[in-house]
Order: structure tokens, then sequence, then C-alpha cells
């Protein structure tokens, strides 16, 4: 039972850092859980992974060169 706790516990922490980046991060755009869910799994550690791609994609955006046009 202590791991279906710890399961329940991760979900609760992600779904406030989710919060938290929705709010503060206008450049960040998150995936629906239902997008999560088929892109990436069910487990915490699948939204983790989308969170953080969330956040890293729109820097990386900004700090890659544009591609001169053909």
């Amino acid at each position: 039972m202590e791991a279906q706790e710890n399961i329940r516990n991760a979900w609760a922490a992600l779904k406030v850092v989710r919060m938290a980046i929705e709010q503060t991060c206008p450049l960040v755009c998150c995936r629906a859980k239902e997008a999560v869910l088929l892109l990436y799994g069910p487990e915490p550690v699948h939204e983790a992974e989308a969170l953080a791609k969330a956040i890293i994609e729109p820097f990386e955006r900004l700090t890659t060169p544009a591609k001169p046009a053909s």
C-alpha cells in the first residue's frame, strides 16, 4: 500500500508543478493530460517528462539560430 501512496503523492506533486508552469510561463505550452497519456504513457514519470519538455522546448527555439531561407 505504501507504493500506491507514493504514486498518489507523485501525481499530486506533478499537478502542482503543471499548475505553476501554466500560470507563470506564458511561453510554455503544456500538453493536455490526455495527450500525455497517448504520447508518453500513463505513469507519473511520463507526466514529468512531458512537463520538462514543455519547459525546455520554447527556450531551445529561442536559442537555436534560424535557418536562412532558400
